[in-house]
């Protein structure tokens, strides 16, 4: 172990300057080399987790908390890491009891307050008016580290405390932009907006966040920098609203939708089953039941939290071997990009539940569908994805669907939402990665035309 603290003190401050210079690699490298001399250093394990994380290396950020944690068990900074992590990556019931360790220790630390908030929300559980308050409350606006070298651009990101935002950490570089985050539900009008050349609305989810975006529409009234997805448009894009006014782009078949309290739904005497029911403001399948006949309605009803519940017409995606197909396309600034093909057994289709990782087959396919989009889906298709495009006229949103037998689109959902999620290191997953940095220099050749400068 390392018992000269001016050579560990050396050790960090190179892993920093190798960080700050976007040297990566050597950075990582570094930190690794204290680590093997002082396994338990904080700033060497916080630091090194943060490192993997924004670099892509879920899993090895995973660890590198879970050491932190171990070696550290009495600071919150590692707790609150690791809950942010697993939030981020889907698990919110393994974020809970890490949020609430780093209030058992620091019961006014607004990072463990703002995580528990979001975690209730996820979970469908009321979040107690303090973890608001204490998490939100004079934490509105928040500067987020900036490790380019300069003074960067500076963009103010438009984001939501109750979560529903868009994922915008491959895109928007913490390189490239000075980022300052605005919480717009806590955010006080009356204060002076944030010195900025770029506005992004990362506020994606019009059921969840009506509140943040109405109060984006008014902070994007006050400013004359360009703004990415106008948070008026955003707020046009939940289920049912698409479900009737996409209804009519020609070459689109859209599902039935209606918000209707539980007593409207089991009033309803013309419902058609099988039915599909979900709570408004989540995804990923979270909250989300198929009702075969109207006998399982009541049960089915009492899974799900909220007051009011989305009744949706059930589209058969499965094709002629059974298997259903969900399609998703990324829309940028007007033009179609493909992101991924999912196939799976099971009516709910999502790439990481999906059969993709152990059918080869499956994988051709969607192989040939990156590699060609209009020569798989057809001319009937791509018309309507055009349409439905043109119809939401946002500069980032993207669009699931699967194929009709006639060509046809079978819209699941369209909105800004959708997350481009890089493909994990395994050389099977080679034939995506194009896909996935087609869409990155799309949204940085975007970005680049909206700020009339050319972004490094």
């Amino acid at each position: 172990m390392l018992n000269d603290n001016d050579a560990a003190g050396g050790i960090l401050m190179r892993a920093r300057a190798f960080a700050m210079r976007g040297e990566d690699a050597a950075a990582k490298q570094t930190y690794v080399d204290l680590l093997r001399s002082d396994p338990t250093h904080f700033a060497a394990l916080n630091e090194l987790g943060a490192l993997a994380a924004m670099s892509g290396y879920r899993s090895a950020a995973h660890t590198i908390y879970v050491q932190l944690v171990r070696h550290h068990p009495e600071s919150p900074v590692g707790h609150v890491n690791l809950g942010n992590l697993l939030l981020e990556d889907g698990d919110v019931a393994s974020a809970r009891p890490h949020y609430q360790a780093a209030l058992d220790l620091d019961p006014l630390c607004p990072e463990a307050h703002q995580g528990l908030a979001r975690v209730l929300t996820e979970l469908g559980e009321p979040a107690p008016d303090t973890h608001w308050r204490h998490g939100f409350g004079g934490h509105s606006i928040i500067n987020q580290p900036y490790r380019g070298v300069g003074s960067g651009i500076p963009l103010l990101l438009l984001v939501s405390a109750r979560g529903g935002n868009i994922r915008t950490q491959q895109w928007i570089h913490d390189r490239r932009f000075a980022i300052i985050a605005l919480y717009t539900e806590f955010y006080d009008p009356a204060l002076p907006l944030p010195p900025h050349q770029l506005v992004v609305n990362a506020i994606g989810d019009a059921e969840l966040c009506s509140e943040a975006l109405a109060r984006a529409e008014q902070v994007v009234a006050r400013v004359t920098a360009p703004v990415i997805n106008p948070p008026a448009l955003v707020a046009a894009t939940g289920r049912a609203n698409n479900a009737r006014r996409l209804a009519d782009v020609p070459g689109v078949i859209v599902p039935t939708t209606t918000l209707l309290s539980r007593a409207a739904i089991l009033a309803c005497a013309t419902l058609n089953f099988p039915l599909l029911l979900r709570t408004p403001g989540f995804h990923t399948g979270q909250h989300f039941r198929l009702v075969d006949h109207r006998a399982a309605l009541r049960d089915a009803m009492a899974t799900l939290p909220g007051d009011d519940l989305l009744a949706i017409q059930y589209l058969d995606a499965s094709g002629p071997d059974g298997m259903a197909r969900k399609y998703r396309v990324m829309f940028i600034d007007g033009a179609l990009y493909p992101l991924h093909l999912a196939i799976s057994e099971d009516w709910k289709v999502h790439y990481f539940t999906a059969a993709m990782t152990t059918n080869a087959a499956y994988r051709d396919e969607e192989r040939r569908f990156l590699d060609d989009m209009p020569a798989v889906l057809g001319q009937r298709a791509m018309a309507a994805l055009t349409g439905i495009c043109t119809a939401l006229a946002l500069d980032y949103a993207g669009v699931d669907f699967a194929l009709a037998n006639d060509g046809s689109v079978l819209l699941f959902e369209a909105n800004a939402t959708m997350a481009v999620i890089p493909p994990g290191p395994d050389p099977i997953w080679d034939y995506r990665r194009l896909a996935t940095d087609d869409v990155s220099l799309a949204v940085t050749r975007m970005l680049a035309r909206r700020l009339q400068r050319p972004i490094d």
